[in-house]
């Protein structure tokens, strides 16, 4: 009976959110990474870390289906990705928009919710308050209910990052890809949308994927860190990954990480922050 037991409950459990195996991306002859393995499981939340130039950005356009690997698999959910059925946010860089785009914060965050919806077709009464309350939850969610009615042109750059993570978070994806969220907010802004990450994954099982330079505020939350460095990589717990022996192998120079209670400074060997 348990070794029936046992079968039956790997029959039930889910895939893995994210699965890249013998992974490489390539352009030419530069090599972003490559024999990269990387399994996900629902509900974790992986800090992809590094310095500029070394594929962080493309490992998220990879899993969105807009850059194909140049070998190996990548799957969303247990299927290839961009065969369909990916539920999946995005919060893409920060980019300024055009004063005179007449879009107001509830309809950006509305893109969220039935973006993907085609046509003409009359919503019935239900659906359309079921977008209603989507989209004010998801405002509630950054502290941007004062934003619903202001053009997104004339929003500051940290109120439009916080509209944009309520756009990838109203629809209640399985799997959340951000690239540099924390970009244009204050500290106080920043902590609230770790915190919203964190909440995320731990209420709603939502994988959380966040590229970023901002290591201070997000890493108090994250179970795994990938590092990526000049094709090299590091995949492990913070206290695996973030210390001087690590980096210093990764960038192949002398590099010395201090931690500070909880706060992470990483310097090379010019007195710069590589990250």
């Amino acid at each position: 009976m348990p070794v029936i037991d046992r079968a039956v409950d790997t029959i039930d459990r889910p895939p893995p959110a994210v699965s890249l195996t013998g992974a490489r991306l390539a352009f030419g002859d530069r090599v972003l990474w490559d024999h990269l393995d990387l399994s996900v499981s629902r509900g974790e939340f992986i800090a992809v870390l590094g310095p500029n130039g070394t594929g962080k950005t493309s490992l998220l356009r990879v899993l969105l289906g807009q850059l194909l690997l140049s070998a190996g698999t990548a799957l969303v959910d247990g299927k290839r990705v961009g065969s369909g059925g990916e539920h999946i946010g995005y919060v893409p860089q920060h980019r300024p928009i055009d004063r005179d785009v007449m879009l107001r914060g509830r309809d950006l965050v509305r893109l969220g919710v039935d973006g993907r919806s085609w046509g003409c077709l009359p919503l019935r009464s239900a659906d359309r308050e079921h977008r209603r309350v989507a989209v004010e939850r998801a405002l509630r969610q950054v502290s941007g209910e004062r934003l619903a009615d202001v053009r997104v042109g004339v929003m500051s750059g940290g109120e439009l990052q916080r509209v944009r993570i309520a756009q990838a978070v109203a629809s209640d994806p399985m799997l959340l890809l951000c690239d540099e969220p924390l970009s244009a907010l204050d500290p106080a802004n920043a902590k609230l949308i770790a915190g919203l990450l964190d909440r995320r994954r731990r209420e709603a099982n939502t994988t959380v994927i966040v590229v970023t330079h901002e290591v201070n505020t997000i890493l108090p939350y994250v179970d795994r860190v990938l590092y990526l460095v000049d094709g090299r990589f590091r995949i492990g717990t913070v206290e695996e990954v973030m210390t001087t022996e690590t980096l210093s192998t990764l960038y192949r120079s002398d590099v010395q990480v201090v931690r500070v209670k909880d706060r992470y400074v990483v310097v090379g060997e010019d007195g710069g922050r590589p990250l």
